[in-house]
């Protein structure tokens, strides 16, 4: 790994990314080392506590800048003159800057509060005040990673961060000698986010699966490729066979390094010039012929379209993706979920058996590692392991994880680097937890990836946009190199930009992304411990969300992770009142003294810190309702209730949340049945449950007797509950109203209705024109729910 110099490197080792050759000596920025173990000091606080140094930074920042361009040529003339600055028109655009400034800062306290740990909807929570000195210092400079020329500083920034990221998840970056004796040298970039990654990934593993058919074609037909007709490889790990002899289902069953070997065997074994290869290959890869015309002469005797596996969780990227690369959305296979949300090993088996037996070709296997909704890592280690089964019958295919939201969260596994930090705190036990032992078998088998998608702006805590694409085989991403002659001038310069999807994108946000790994390293005392705090706090927030509920309560809770004791098949009943004594409603210090207790919590909750849950009611008698539909309402209205809504004051939400919905159609059968079965609603019809989400972010929730976050949390849920199933009933009071069943009231109905209730005409009429806000001469259910509770309040019959 690299290390953390103060002086240029003497051996060539010393600078594994190679970007010593375009910086003097001593100028070379460097990624490695302890780094620091602070978290304190890593953000700007939920209170603004570090916000005198973080000013002071961010001024240093832009005298920075002003003395940079005073001392650019000094004798250049100075255009912005001090009488400049005093004519009128200057002064007025000046104020209108000031005032507008000031109007948008006003503007801008609309904002969600990410900071807060009231907040818990989405993937968001505070930005680190190292990645934002680090975007604000170059956004100064605006440079465009497009190219070398326009970001001269922070294209080297980007080879560095790329060595980094695929260091943090598992890919060893060899040394010069190492490379040389051909050992495969991993790559990264960085992209606006996960979308782009993942589509660059099913671009790369598209474009692998066609090359050597393209290969074949041209080995046929191109006499300036004649010295290679004899080209050998190995198919199937037997052993090598002319390519030419192989038929296009062989040669789409190859091995990913046996595939991304091939341009540089041709040139050592048989002599044909990179330049000349290139230009060839453009006359026969699918990115020059679309794929119709490249399936139509080439690959006629398959037994269908090539597919590419995901899990139900998949993010929308793949099925967009394969829509732009002309692989077709239908072709996106969706994977079935195990009770557990993750993808069903059994069902993959079943499904890459029949592609085989079709003679299918499949393009990519995709393990989510943390879905974006239920925080679950997919069985990435037995994915491997199937792929290894499926080669021995001649199939073959890429391996991606999509690891956009839990890609950082490796880091709890991630050795320190550099011996010992100067200023470690004193050894005492924090609130702090690892991840399970499912999470860790998978996490540990990202190194045998063969690319991996990672958002830094995610749980890196880095603005946007920052999204990131690791090759485990850096020879990939030539499989998607267009080099424009005005971008790329010359191989002598360090080039990021051309291996991607994007043209021009933000040299800043590469630096925020450098700033914060050189102050946060992405090892156990950094990023490492950012996310062992959040996941404590998140598996706190499932035992009280699990044990919330008591017995004379109207409702219950059932969040989505199953209970170790459920996934083992012994006593559910006997595993939560564990938890109810000896973890749910202890303080920290208590908890962490008991060991039997925090041996079972890093194996509670969701594998990384996304929370799934659901409310049901009980009937009057107490017992728990058994309609699916009517435990969906109870649940959208909670979320209504906690959720943030279009002119509302940001300030007067207590708790934010958001909601998703499983459907049977995308997470299968065997999911759905089992969570419907545990929220009380198994005998009911129904594909489709509405659940809410909690995302756990936050290293800092307090637990003590003075201030208790999970005393609040509960406090805000039973309000809500309390609110939402008010609201319902209201609801259903609107249903029934509404004969015509248009959504609206229109005064007939409500006078019929409230007359036959024994109201009053005039406070019907009243009631009316108080509602009506849009005076349109009808009620709208939000209008209708806004106002008849206060109504029952204050009619006659209410008195």
């Amino acid at each position: 790994m690299s290390k953390l110099h103060r002086s240029a490197p003497e051996r060539g080792h010393e600078d594994p990314s190679g970007i010593g050759r375009f910086v003097n000596k001593g100028q070379i920025p460097r990624l490695g080392g302890p780094g620091t173990s602070a978290p304190e000091a890593w953000f700007l606080g939920m209170k603004a506590e570090n916000a005198d140094e973080f000013e002071r930074l961010i001024v240093e920042a832009i005298r920075d800048q002003a003395f940079w361009r005073r001392n650019f040529h000094p004798d250049d003339p100075t255009v912005i003159s001090e009488a400049t600055k005093r004519r009128p028109d200057y002064v007025h655009a000046i104020d209108t800057l000031k005032d507008s400034y000031r109007s948008l800062l006003a503007l801008l306290k609309k904002s969600v509060p990410f900071f807060s740990m009231r907040y818990q909807g989405h993937m968001n929570w505070d930005t680190a005040m190292p990645a934002v000195l680090g975007y604000f210092a170059a956004m100064l400079y605006n440079p465009n990673n497009v190219a070398f020329e326009g970001s001269t500083a922070t294209t080297l920034l980007e080879i560095l961060v790329g060595d980094d990221l695929c260091r943090m998840l598992g890919y060893a970056i060899p040394d010069k000698a190492a490379h040389e004796r051909g050992a495969v040298r991993p790559w990264g970039h960085i992209t606006s986010g996960g979308t782009v990654a993942n589509i660059e990934a099913l671009w790369s593993a598209r474009n692998l699966k066609l090359y050597p058919v393209a290969v074949q074609a041209a080995l046929r037909e191109e006499a300036s490729l004649a010295a290679a007709k004899d080209f050998r490889i190995s198919a199937h790990g037997r052993a090598k066979v002319p390519l030419l002899t192989l038929d296009a289902w062989s040669l789409m069953n190859l091995e990913v390094d046996e595939i991304l070997a091939i341009p540089s065997r041709l040139t050592a074994e048989h002599g044909v010039a990179p330049g000349i290869l290139t230009e060839v290959m453009s006359r026969y890869s699918p990115q020059s012929l679309g794929m119709h015309e490249f399936f139509r002469r080439f690959c006629g005797a398959l037994g269908g379209p090539p597919v590419v596996l995901v899990p139900a969780t998949k993010h929308y990227s793949f099925p967009k993706g394969a829509a732009i690369l002309g692989i077709g959305a239908a072709n996106i296979i969706d994977v079935p979920l195990d009770e557990d949300a993750r993808m069903s090993i059994p069902a993959l088996r079943k499904i890459l058996k029949a592609c085989l037996a079709e003679r299918r070709p499949v393009y990519s296997v995709v393990a989510v590692i943390g879905s974006t909704e239920e925080s679950a890592v997919d069985p990435l280690a037995d994915i491997l392991e199937l792929r290894q089964e499926m080669r021995a019958a001649g199939l073959d295919f890429t391996v991606h994880a999509d690891a956009a939201w839990g890609g950082y969260h490796v880091c709890v596994l991630r050795d320190d680097e550099g011996g010992a930090e100067p200023f470690d705190r004193e050894a005492k036990q924090e609130s702090e937890v690892g991840l399970g032992r499912h999470a860790v078998r998978h996490y540990t088998a990202l190194s045998s990836a063969d690319s991996i998608t990672v958002d830094p702006h995610k749980s890196g805590y880095i603005p946007y946009p920052a999204g990131a694409l690791c090759y485990r085989n850096g020879a990939m991403r030539d499989l998607v190199t267009f080099k424009a002659p005005y971008i790329v001038h010359d191989d002598a310069e360090p080039a990021v930009g051309i291996y991607g999807l994007e043209g021009s994108k933000p040299g800043a946000a590469v630096a925020a992304v450098y700033l914060a790994h050189k102050v946060i390293r992405p090892t156990k005392r950094g990023y490492g411990k950012i996310h062992r705090k959040s996941l404590f706090n998140c598996k706190r927030v499932y035992a009280r969300l699990l044990c919330m509920a008591k017995p004379e309560d109207h409702f219950v809770v059932v969040p989505v992770p199953r209970l170790p004791a459920e996934t083992a098949g012994s006593s559910a009943e006997e595993q939560i009142q564990f938890i109810r004594d000896r973890i749910d409603r202890k303080r920290d210090e208590e908890l962490l003294a008991d060991a039997q207790a925090m041996a079972l919590l890093p194996e509670l909750g969701p594998d990384v810190n996304i929370l799934c849950y659901a409310f049901n009611f009980k009937h009057a008698d107490g017992r728990l309702n058994a309609s699916l539909d009517k435990a969906n309402r109870l649940n959208k209205a909670i979320y209504e209730v906690l959720s943030i809504k279009p002119g509302e004051d940001v300030a007067s939400h207590d708790l934010i949340v958001s909601t998703t919905d499983f459907e049977q159609a995308h997470y299968g059968k065997a999911f759905l049945d089992s969570y419907k079965r545990r929220l009380g609603v198994g005998g009911s019809e129904g594909n489709t449950v509405t659940v809410l989400r909690s995302t756990v972010l936050n290293p800092w929730l307090t637990e003590d007797e003075e201030d208790s976050f999970l005393d609040m949390l509960e406090a805000e849920f039973r309000e809500a509950i309390s609110r939402a199933m008010l609201r319902d009933s209201v609801g259903q009071v609107f249903e029934e109203i509404d004969a015509n069943k248009d959504g609206r009231l229109e005064w007939a109905e409500i006078d019929a209705r409230l007359r036959a209730l024994g109201h009053r005409e005039e406070e019907i009429a009243k009631f009316f024109r108080t509602s009506d806000i849009t005076s349109d001469g009808y009620l709208s259910k939000s209008e209708f729910l806004e106002h008849f509770s206060q109504f029952l309040v204050h009619s006659s019959l209410g008195r």
